[in-house]
């Protein structure tokens, strides 16, 4: 019996980034809370949150879908000197994130989770990126521009914020929210071909 894949997320980002390698799919929508736990590192983090979102997405199929179907999920955060660095709020909460990557080197972490009816996997990947220095004319026209107002660490490396990065160590489909080399590696587990063009 063929597999097909739902995608967790209603995110445009991981959306094209699934397309882009010609994985076919159908998105559902989930609803979980993403407050971080009490002494949590950002790795445990972003695995829990993979691994939730996953299986919340699977919980909504029908039993009859759970037979066939594989559920994707991913989760992304920036994080800076052990910081998790969330979405901002406010101007003045985007202004006091993009300070923090003024100038330095940030991680980006996200985690993969997929979940079958026999089976859930779950993968991090870890990328550096090194910005340029900011100032604060910018962030307060970056904030304008509405861009970094849904992104983790406050800023998008594949739009407007891409003039903030000096250099990436690592995916950069990471740093866009789906890591494509892992997730491919572990769609293939799961039989769920990609190049489907």
């Amino acid at each position: 019996m063929t597999s097909s894949l739902v995608l967790a997320s209603t995110s445009p980002r991981r959306k094209e980034l699934l397309q882009q390698i010609g994985v076919k799919f159908t998105q559902l929508s989930i609803d979980i809370n993403e407050d971080v736990a009490e002494a949590e590192s950002a790795e445990h983090y972003v695995l829990r949150l993979a691994k939730e979102k996953s299986a919340a997405g699977f919980e909504l199929l029908s039993t009859s879908e759970k037979a066939t179907r594989i559920v994707l999920a991913a989760d992304t955060t920036v994080v800076c000197e052990g910081n998790i660095l969330a979405k901002p709020e406010t101007l003045e909460h985007s202004k006091e994130i993009l300070r923090q990557l003024s100038g330095r080197e940030h991680l980006v972490m996200s985690a993969i989770g997929i979940h079958s009816q026999d089976r859930a996997l779950q993968e991090v990947v870890t990328t550096k990126v090194k910005f340029r220095k900011i100032s604060d004319a910018e962030i307060e026209a970056y904030w304008q521009s509405g861009e970094p107002q849904d992104k983790a660490g406050s800023y998008g490396i594949q739009g407007l914020g891409a003039v903030f990065v000096e250099s990436i160590t690592g995916s950069y489909s990471n740093v866009v929210g789906l890591p494509l080399c892992e997730t491919a590696q572990l769609l293939n587990q799961f039989n769920i071909a990609f190049w489907q063009l």
